[in-house]
């Protein structure tokens, strides 16, 4: 059993989403659990400039997405944001409407928001650098910066729901959601906050982020099968794709949220939080940043290794990233995880199917670790074809598997050495 303590408990009540497998959680979930890719071309008249130039020309965008639908985001207001924000809260609206909650009957001051975003107002900034060298400066629009922030995600939605408690933005490149939901769940139960809206939002799919990531050789390249080019795992993978997206998570002390009558979908019992300390950009080839996070998360928790049933890898599809997760998995599980000695550990990777959303990535995985304790589905690692030698894992290959469970956990590393560990259980009251 988990541990019990004075803190108090923190649920999760609420769950917004916009990737590109769907423009909401039950079409992204349904993906996830079908094995469907979201991966294609880039649409974009933005790249046409270039064209010729790119290696990469793949990725996983939102699409046939409407801010302005079920009164999401205002369109007049949605041309003042920037798409990192306005897809920020597209999802909120959804976390929010499923919740079931009534601002009007909170606390301002006991009600949050926590928000991660990797690379912020990165369209912003190209879009008007072009403005000040085509026509000068006197041309850049006066909501330049309130649109490009890193916190403008954070600040858009406390004003939008006018929430008063603690509000801030994490920004540790792929962890940034990570630590988001971490730092939620630690104002809770501080006791500063009743409630806290909390995930990650990230819209890079531009010229100039593609284009970095492309020169640093770390995008694959497989260009004429966009489905097949998240491979994570697989010996052939040569590199991440790029994808934007937003997902938010409401959550509760346990007390506020029984107290409203709220339905709770999961609970959210430890994270783990550790630095690589060796490099700005290659994870620790042994993986002992990643073991540690989810060691501590085991110990927050009160959990035994054995106790976990899935584990929602961060498996970016980069060849020394999966290798260092999958070393430190095994460090970590030992024969729980080891197929070899009969372990019984699932791991996958759903990047394989909606792409690397950068700083939103922990938020949107924490939709497979949801639905895998309430419905005892475990999604697919897919283009798993041939698992590279050592990776001694059941990693899901292809196809969705049955497995009823109460603990999963959820992995997300970041450029710069973060690493973040979530652990969500099934809630049983």
């Amino acid at each position: 059993m988990h541990r019990t303590s004075g803190k108090p408990r923190v649920v999760v009540t609420g769950l917004g989403a916009l990737t590109n497998l769907g423009n909401d959680v039950p079409s992204t979930w349904a993906g996830m659990r079908e094995g469907r890719s979201g991966i294609a071309t880039i649409v974009g008249e933005e790249f046409n400039r270039y064209a010729g130039s790119w290696t990469c020309t793949i990725a996983g965008q939102v699409r046939n997405w409407d801010p302005g639908a079920n009164g999401a985001v205002d369109p007049r207001e949605a041309r003042r944001l920037d798409r990192v924000t306005v897809l920020g809260l597209g999802a909120a609206h959804e976390a929010v409407r499923s919740s079931g909650i009534d601002f009007a009957k909170v606390d301002a001051e006991r009600a949050g928001v926590v928000i991660g975003t990797g690379i912020g107002g990165i369209r912003t900034i190209e879009e008007q650098l072009d403005v000040l060298r085509d026509r000068g400066p006197d041309r850049i629009s006066p909501f330049t910066v309130p649109r490009l922030m890193v916190n403008a995600t954070a600040g858009n939605i406390s004003i939008r729901y006018g929430l008063k408690g603690p509000s801030s933005a994490h920004a540790t490149a792929c962890a940034s959601s990570g630590h988001a939901i971490a730092e939620a769940m630690d104002v809770i139960q501080r006791g500063w906050a009743d409630v806290v809206i909390t995930g990650g939002t990230e819209a890079a799919v531009t010229p100039l982020c593609i284009g970095a990531f492309m020169t640093m050789k770390a995008l694959s390249s497989r260009n004429d099968e966009p489905t097949k080019a998240s491979r994570p795992f697989d010996k052939d993978r040569d590199g991440f794709v790029m994808a934007e997206g937003a997902c938010i998570l409401v959550l509760e002390s346990e007390q506020h949220a029984k107290a409203r009558g709220a339905t709770i979908l999961a609970e959210i019992l430890g994270v783990g939080n550790t630095c690589d300390a060796g490099h700005i950009t290659a994870p620790d080839p042994n993986g002992g940043g990643a073991a540690r996070s989810m060691r501590m998360a085991l110990r927050e928790a009160g959990l035994n290794a054995d106790q976990i049933g899935y584990v929602n890898a961060h498996g970016t599809s980069t060849p020394l990233g999966d290798k260092a997760e999958v070393a430190a998995a095994l460090a970590v599980f030992g024969d729980h995880a080891r197929k070899s000695a009969g372990g019984t550990l699932l791991m996958s990777s759903t990047k394989s199917m909606h792409g690397h959303t950068l700083g939103a990535s922990g938020a949107v995985e924490s939709i497979a670790c949801v639905h895998a304790v309430r419905d005892g589905i475990i999604p697919p690692t897919i283009n798993l074809d041939s698992p590279d030698e050592g990776f001694d894992v059941d990693l899901v290959p292809h196809h969705a598997r049955e497995r009823r469970i109460r603990y999963a956990m959820n992995n997300t590393f970041g450029f710069g050495g973060h690493n973040v560990t979530l652990i969500f259980g099934r809630y049983e009251g």
